[in-house]
């Protein structure tokens, strides 16, 4: 990617090698204030032979001045010169409409890109001669990929969020307190999950005095949850659910029955609930039912981390949105919670999303290599084509006769 100037001999600039241009886009999304480079992360970078422009603001929504970024010895420029010069856009969120018609040929975009959710990104950016490289496919069990890990990440600082949100909400104190005016009694906390934010909000509750249990279907996660403190509930209707690359498998109707009627018990006891299972590009699993919540206590409260567009793990939850059921529990569904604490978020994303961009540098260029398990798992178009086999398969016609195909 690296263009090499030929001129005169005697010129200065005869092959001269050009530094590839990055170019670091400002967030559009709504309520998203994350950026995807830090100036902290601009040193190796820079060393690896890469020049980083930044579009004008870029950083605002993290507390992060144009002038921070142009004495790390980034050049501040517009979206159009951005979108103009630069051979690399490195973003958080998937581009806009908007930003999708800026790109151009033989650009590369690398973020967040979705495209187990979004796969018509891929199709339009691929149809644009743009490649596009995202994070969120990173095969995550891969321990050399450990730094490069945004949904690890991002999910850490969900985690974090999601216990201050509940306690904030919650009525009464988190730890046990002794005073002059009397005793309060310590929150019952119950974490659905332990993925990374599960195990950071366990962490978190413990850390605010509460009593903290948990659950997750992976019989491995039990040690785990109570190296940080918190008892693991074990059902007797579910054996493990283990599944490939760290996820839990999907259960079975009848096994997803006999959870769910077990579980509604231990919920009922609980002051605050909070849940953090998702599984890639499907609809997270259904783990506080309505009646579930019907049964809790007037006062508590929910925080459903798994809400998006695709559902989320409590029944009565609506991405973005705060609730109040009739019997008086909160439900709170926020919808993108790394973006509500945008500079220590964005610290994280910048060591991991520069730490993939150095993956595929070499002398100064880009690299590609698709033998490599990395670079196959994140490299979702290339050359015109979307060739992450995941995503084709997405976008592949449904059968005839198929729901949402065509007909006889």
């Amino acid at each position: 990617m690296a263009a090499i100037l030929r001129g005169n001999p005697t010129d200065d600039q005869w092959f001269k090698v050009v530094p590839m241009k990055v170019g670091v886009a400002r967030e559009t999304a709504p309520g998203e204030r994350r950026v995807a480079l830090v100036p902290e992360a601009l040193g190796k970078l820079q060393a690896a032979g890469l020049e980083i422009l930044v579009e004008a603001g870029a950083g605002a929504g993290a507390s992060i001045p144009d002038q921070a970024y142009a004495d790390g010895g980034a050049s501040i420029v517009s979206a159009d010169e951005l979108y103009r010069q630069a051979e690399v856009v490195l973003r958080v969120q998937k581009p806009s409409t908007k930003e999708v018609e800026r790109l151009h040929e033989g650009q590369v975009v690398v973020g967040l890109l979705a495209p187990l959710i979004d796969p018509q990104l891929a199709a339009t950016l691929a149809g644009k001669g743009v490649t596009a490289i995202s994070l969120d496919m990173l095969p995550r069990t891969l321990s050399r990929a450990q730094a490069m890990d945004a949904l690890s990440s991002q999910a850490n600082v969900g985690g974090y969020k999601a216990v201050l949100i509940a306690a904030n909400a919650f009525g009464r104190y988190f730890p046990l307190l002794t005073t002059a005016a009397g005793t309060a009694k310590p929150a019952n906390v119950l974490i659905l999950g332990i993925g990374v934010a599960g195990l950071q909000a366990i962490g978190t509750a413990r850390r605010l005095g509460a009593v903290v249990k948990s659950y997750d279907v992976r019989a491995e996660t039990k040690e785990q949850a109570e190296s940080l403190g918190a008892t693991f509930i074990v059902l007797k209707s579910v054996a493990d659910a283990s599944g490939e690359g760290g996820y839990a498998r999907q259960l079975t109707p009848d096994e997803q029955k006999a959870q769910q009627d077990e579980l509604n018990g231990h919920i009922a006891a609980q002051d605050v609930v909070i849940t953090t299972a998702q599984v890639p590009g499907r609809r997270p699993p259904l783990l506080v039912t309505a009646a579930a919540v019907g049964a809790m206590k007037a006062g508590s409260v929910i925080v459903d981390m798994a809400a998006s567009a695709l559902g989320g793990n409590v029944e009565l939850s609506r991405p973005g949105e705060t609730l109040v059921t009739d019997n008086g529990v909160t439900i709170i569904a926020p919808d993108n919670l790394p973006a509500t604490m945008p500079t220590g978020a964005s610290a994280f994303y910048a060591r991991n999303i520069g730490t993939l961009l150095l993956h595929f540098v070499k002398d100064g260029a880009l690299a590609f290599d698709l033998d490599d398990e990395i670079q196959a798992g994140t490299v979702i178009t290339r050359g015109g084509k979307v060739i992450h086999p995941a995503t084709q398969k997405l976008l592949e016609p449904a059968p005839a006769g198929a729901p949402g195909g065509a007909s006889a």
